[in-house]
């Protein structure tokens, strides 16, 4: 990446990066063109383990895995749905890795505190301080009734409710002092119980009495990673966040994003520096740029244009049954929707450019809103660059395409020029 450069701010920059991994790639089709051993039940667990293994090697901070509390069937059809207890993946992953951080999504609408403090500090015990979290409050309707609901809570609701729970499992990490375990083998004191408190917490949506059942945990409490970009979202990621994953199309909107993200930051007392923003980046690499546009096409070419557009419009919260794929988003549409920055999105664009929502979805062939990258580990090196020192970001969270293939090819290709 040549000289050292800076920010306006004056930071030297290091760039950050955590890597999303999901199956056996991000692209809805890496299965197709997967090894068929690594699409059997036994070595589901496998590609992950390889991919995280090569993170590590490629000196990420950290990986994370998504979650979701209910199955959207439709997609089982197009893809492999394999949904893995993210918190068992990574309890897992602890004891084949040692120093990669290892995130895992949990949604405080469908947790209880108590029981997510638990298993958490568990792993953060495990892992030697290597866990996070990943705090969603869930934007899919349809895991309401998988918990006894009749609905969804008001996105409102399910923020408040979010900031309260991270505030109850805090008090829970907390209630044993650092000190608290004295091991004193002549005394036959184990523990200053003095140093264990009760957190007796009574709030509008949670009465927690008790103390956790485990001590202190390395980190004290897991890394907090957050993905929200609405209001209400950056509210929480500026009070809460240690890292932030978001959906940014240009450095301009990035750098945007950014910037109120750390003045949420400040508005809670808190040190912008110390809240890591890290936009999405699906990519595809080549040693030539004719190789990588080769690998990308081949995906494409697997895709069926019926889910691209069904899983758009499941991404942005909208009823499938009132979208026609071959006009323009509606009105009625939009209307009925759980509106999320994916969904308002998708309304900019529809009005900018007019497209069929078939033709909006053939172009999102990522996440929504967000970045992909096809082209040389030289190019991609210069992207990251020109992302960091204009402010943009401060890493990347990657979206590697195929697994492990695509993580292998960053550690190997790019790491090297960074």
């Amino acid at each position: 990446m040549g000289e050292d450069r800076t920010v306006a701010d004056g930071d030297r920059r290091l760039a950050h990066f955590t890597a999303f991994l999901s199956g056996v790639g991000y692209h809805e089709s890496a299965w197709r063109l997967a090894d068929p051993a690594d699409l059997a039940d036994p070595a589901r667990f496998g590609v992950l383990e390889r991919s995280v293994q090569a993170a590590e090697r490629g000196l990420l901070d950290a990986v994370f895995f998504a979650d979701s509390p209910g199955l959207a069937s439709f997609r089982a059809r197009y893809f492999p749905q394999v949904g893995f207890d993210p918190l068992e993946i990574i309890a897992a992953l602890s004891r084949s890795t040692s120093r990669i951080g290892l995130i895992a999504t949990a949604s405080t609408t469908y947790s209880a505190p108590y029981e997510l403090a638990r298993r958490f500090s568990t792993i953060d015990h495990l892992s030697g301080g290597r866990a996070g979290w990943n705090i969603v409050t869930t934007r899919y309707a349809g895991a309401a009734g998988n918990f006894g609901l009749t609905a969804h809570p008001a996105h409102e609701d399910r923020y408040a409710r979010a900031e309260e729970f991270v505030d109850v499992v805090t008090r829970l990490w907390d209630s044993w002092d650092a000190g608290a375990v004295v091991a004193d083998q002549a005394s036959g004191v184990w523990a200053d119980v003095g140093r264990i408190r009760p957190v007796n917490f009574h709030g509008r949506f949670f009465d927690v009495s008790g103390a956790l059942t485990l001590p202190r945990s390395p980190q004290g409490r897991p890394a907090f990673a957050q993905a929200g970009s609405s209001g209400p979202g950056v509210e929480l990621a500026g009070k809460t966040a240690d890292l932030v994953f978001t959906a940014q199309p240009t450095v301009a909107a990035g750098r945007t994003f950014r910037d109120t993200v750390r003045a949420a930051a400040r508005r809670h007392g808190r040190d912008p520096g110390d809240v890591l923003v890290l936009p999405g980046v699906a990519f595809v690499l080549g040693s030539t740029e004719a190789e990588a546009r080769d690998r990308r096409q081949a995906l494409e070419d697997r895709v069926d244009p019926e889910f691209r557009w069904r899983n758009l419009a499941h991404n942005a919260g909208l009823d499938p049954a009132l979208i026609d794929p071959d006009h323009p988003l509606s009105e009625a549409a939009v209307a009925a929707a759980s509106r999320t920055s994916r969904t308002d999105d998708l309304v900019r664009r529809t009005k900018e450019t007019g497209r069929t929502f078939r033709q909006l979805a053939a172009e999102l062939t990522g996440l929504p809103g967000g970045l992909e990258f096809t082209g040389t580990p030289e190019q991609f090196a210069d992207l990251i660059e020109e992302w960091l020192t204009a402010g943009a970001s401060d890493g990347f969270t990657l979206q590697p395409t195929v697994l492990p293939g695509a993580i292998e090819l960053f550690t190997d290709h790019v790491v090297p020029i960074l």
